[in-house]
């Protein structure tokens, strides 16, 4: 690898939220996971790196960080030659860790057994303080070695024990035996998400015991995140999908990426721009849609819209003052996207009809509450009230299933 800038660190993101890595002459220093909110995890690296500063990575910095999100995307990703500066490392750890990289995503060791390739047979507990001091989380994997018995064993990072279960969940690992390490009873494992979803549900239960009820009999939060590539193809996916059934809505949106066929990710804003009335109208856009998509393009290509960059430094209210300038973007579909493609856990649609019906179905209302009343009572639930939101629409589906 060649010499890096000196003192440097950057934010990235990733399946599980917005990661940290920080780099030197020699290497890499540091790799933090998410620290449930952004500025957490900057302040955690600032607080490990002082002299450090965040800049644009170098190229081999780049390189690295594109195999750690690959990885925690679930696909083949070979971290084992990232350069790590390992001179600050004390000799055992620095064994514990090289014992560590050796273990391929999919598969898991004891403590014991690293113990041994350490060198010190018997050692599993000063192991165990050594992974818990790992500064090169992911890269280091201390997340694939268990407890005696295919045990999980314990995880320093932000959701502790939830975290190293969701990052085995992503590889498939599998403890000694053939037992699945992801969730018990071999159910789906959570959707990865940048703050503890067992901690939101654990608050929320506390929080209010009516929303606790429900929350037994609807099960695991399981809300699935939205990985769209960029804010322009979320709000143009969203802007087709607008006042339509989802499968008419997806038949249409289908039909427009079919327009731009050596495009995977949807088309890009300039396509959008050159491309006729007659052509999109033709995809089955209607006028109102082919305008606020063209808004859309514009405003991209202008810059006037944030980048995904951009939207991580911002907080939620900005980010739905800036969208809903769009032509036909309004509060809700900016509040859609916080919470399925950026993964925000405050956020209460209060002018959704499924959460608001699903609220007088929970708590047994005759009407329909308010914005007014359900922000009022779903200041509770802060600073989960994504998740309530989901679980209330989880209550309107179960009383559609019961409705004959």
């Amino acid at each position: 690898m060649r010499a890096m800038n000196k003192d440097g660190f950057a934010l990235f993101e990733t399946a599980i939220g917005r990661c940290a890595i920080a780099w030197g002459a020699r290497g890499i220093v540091g790799v933090n996971l998410p620290d449930g909110r952004e500025a957490a995890t900057r302040a955690r690296m600032q607080q490990r790196f002082p002299t450090a500063n965040e800049t644009s990575p170098p190229v081999t910095v780049k390189a690295a960080i594109e195999r750690i999100a690959a990885l925690l995307r679930g696909e083949q990703s070979d971290l084992s030659a990232i350069a790590l500066d390992m001179d600050a490392v004390p000799p055992f750890h620095r064994r514990v860790y090289q014992a560590a990289r050796a273990v391929p995503p999919g598969t898991t060791v004891s403590y014991g057994e690293i113990a041994a390739q350490a060198g010190s047979p018997g050692g599993s507990r000063a192991v165990g303080q050594a992974l818990g001091r790992n500064p090169f989380a992911i890269v280091v994997p201390c997340h694939r070695v268990l407890a005696a018995g295919g045990k999980v064993g314990g995880f320093s990072a932000t959701g502790g024990i939830t975290t190293k279960l969701r990052m085995l969940a992503i590889e498939s690992a599998r403890a000694p035996g053939g037992k699945n390490t992801g969730v018990a009873g071999g159910a789906e494992p959570s959707p990865p998400f940048a703050f503890d979803t067992v901690a939101a549900v654990t608050h929320l239960r506390a929080a209010d015991p009516i929303l606790g009820r429900l929350i037994d009999r609807v099960g695991p939060f399981a809300m699935q995140r939205d990985h769209t590539a960029s804010i322009f193809a979320a709000l143009a996916q969203a802007i087709v999908y607008q006042q339509l059934s989802g499968k008419a809505a997806a038949t249409i949106y289908a039909r427009v990426r079919a327009l731009f066929p050596r495009v995977h990710q949807g088309p890009t804003p300039q396509q959008i721009l050159r491309a006729s009335d007659e052509k999109l109208r033709g995809a089955g856009l209607s006028r109102s849609k082919l305008l606020s998509l063209r808004d859309l393009a514009q405003r991209t290509k202008d810059g006037a819209l944030p980048t995904l960059d951009d939207v991580h430094q911002m907080d939620d209210e900005a980010i739905i003052e800036s969208l809903t300038e769009v032509r036909g973007i309004g509060r809700w579909t900016a509040e859609m996207l916080l919470m399925f493609r950026l993964g925000r856990p405050d956020v209460l649609p209060a002018d959704d009809y499924g959460v608001r019906k699903g609220y007088a179905l929970a708590f047994k209302k005759r009407a329909l509450p308010t914005r007014e009343q359900l922000q009022k009572h779903g200041a509770r639930w802060k600073p989960y009230r994504s998740v309530a939101a989901w679980y209330l629409w989880r209550a309107l589906d179960a009383a559609k299933a019961e409705t004959p």
